[in-house]
């Protein structure tokens, strides 16, 4: 543990920072899932609205550097492809 009081706030600071980051990680994943099992029951109207709010997260999470913009593009691109309805 450390003794100074500024890293201490550090550690805390980088511990909320890092459940943010997981907040959003595990939303992307969570829409991903969703989207794969709208497009595999055929329900368009579902498979669009989840694209839709997987599209957006993954913005968000960008623009909060929780993930990298590459990794953002290649999710929303593999996205895409699964909306579109080939395997990805």
């Amino acid at each position: 543990m450390a003794n100074i009081k500024s890293q201490k706030k550090r550690i805390l600071r980088s511990e909320r920072e890092r459940l943010e980051n997981r907040r959003y990680t595990s939303k992307i994943k969570t829409y991903f899932h969703r989207l794969e099992a709208a497009v595999a029951a055929g329900d368009s109207d579902l498979a669009d609205a989840d694209h839709k709010v997987l599209i957006s997260t993954i913005d968000k999470a960008v623009k909060r550097t929780a993930i990298h913009a590459n990794t953002g593009s290649r999710k929303k691109s593999r996205a895409a492809r699964v909306r579109a309805g080939s395997s990805a």
